[in-house]
C-alpha cells in the first residue's frame, strides 16, 4: 500500500466513525436517565451529524487491531483480552484529552460522569472504560474482519473521493462556525468563572424555544430568535435558582465558592 492510499483509508474511517458515533450518542442521550423529558439532543460541539471523538476512536481501533500480531502471547484468549484492554485504554485516553481540552480551552463540559463512581473530573470513569472495551471487542469480532474488503472497494471507487471531499468540506465549515459560536460562550463563562455543561444548555434552549413557540433547530441548537448572550444569562439565572433548592450544578458551585472567598 502507498502512503496516500493508507491516508485515504484513515480519512474514510474517521468520517465513518464520526457519523456513526453521532447516531449512537443521539439515541444514548435520548434515553439516558437524567433526560426525564426524553427530548432529542444534538451531541457534541458541532452543529452537524458528526462527533470527531468517535472518528478518532474508530481509527484507533482499526490501527490497534492491526497490531495484534505484535502481542507475543500464544494463548489466543489472553492475547485478545490484552488487545481489548489496550483498546479501552486508548479510547479512555482520547476521551480524557478531548474532555480536558474543552474544559480548559472552551469552559465547556460536553459530557459529565460526575454522578458515577471513581470518575476523574466527570470526564472519564471505569464504567465507560469498560464500555469502550466492549465496543473494542464488538469492533474486532464483527466489523474489522469485513472492513478491509469494504475499504478496498471504496478506495478504488470514484464515489469514495466524492464522499470524502464532501464530508471534510462540510466538516471544515462546521468547525469554523462552531468554534466561533463557542468563543462567545467561552467569553461569558470566563466572565462568570464557570464551566457550562453543554447538554444542559441545549436542553434549556430547547425548552425555552418551545415555551415561546419558536422554531427549534435540532442541528443548530443554539440558534434562536434571541441573542445568544441573553440565552446564556437566562440559563445561568435558572441554574442559580435551582441551586437554592439543592440542585447545585458545577457552574453554580464555582460561582458560589468565588463569592464565599470574597
Amino acid at each position: 500500500m502507498t502512503i496516500g492510499y493508507e491516508l485515504m483509508i484513515l480519512a474514510l474511517l474517521f468520517s465513518s466513525g464520526s457519523m456513526i458515533g453521532w447516531v449512537l450518542e443521539v439515541f444514548y442521550r435520548r434515553f439516558k436517565p437524567d433526560n426525564k423529558e426524553r427530548v432529542w439532543i444534538n451531541p457534541g460541539f458541532l452543529n452537524g451529524p458528526c462527533l470527531p471523538l468517535y472518528g478518532f476512536g474508530l481509527t484507533a481501533l482499526y490501527l490497534l487491531a492491526l497490531l495484534e500480531r505484535f502481542i507475543m502471547i500464544d494463548n489466543a484468549a489472553l492475547r485478545k483480552g490484552i488487545l481489548f484492554a489496550v483498546m479501552a485504554a486508548a479510547m479512555t485516553f482520547i476521551e480524557l484529552i478531548a474532555g480536558e481540552l474543552f474544559i480548559v480551552k472552551r469552559h465547556l463540559k460536553l459530557w459529565d460522569y460526575s454522578g458515577l463512581r471513581f470518575n476523574y473530573k466527570g470526564v472519564i470513569c471505569p464504567r465507560f472504560s469498560f464500555y469502550w472495551a466492549l465496543l473494542g471487542a464488538g469492533y474486532y469480532f464483527f466489523i474489522h474482519p469485513r472492513i478491509l474488503s469494504g475499504l478496498e472497494w471504496f478506495s478504488h471507487n470514484l464515489l469514495f473521493s466524492f464522499v470524502i471531499g464532501f464530508f471534510y468540506g462540510i466538516l471544515t465549515l462546521d468547525l469554523i462556525h462552531s468554534f466561533s459560536l463557542t468563543s462567545k460562550i467561552k467569553a461569558f463563562a470566563e466572565e462568570n468563572e464557570i464551566i457550562i455543561r453543554y447538554d444542559e444548555l441545549k436542553r434549556y434552549i430547547r425548552a425555552e424555544t418551545e415555551r415561546r413557540r419558536e422554531k427549534y433547530r435540532f442541528l443548530n441548537a443554539l440558534h434562536t430568535e434571541r441573542e445568544l448572550l441573553d440565552e446564556l444569562k437566562a440559563f445561568l439565572e435558572k441554574q442559580l435558582e435551582q441551586a437554592k433548592h439543592g440542585a447545585v450544578a458545577e457552574l453554580t458551585v464555582r460561582r458560589n465558592n468565588k463569592h464565599n472567598k470574597s
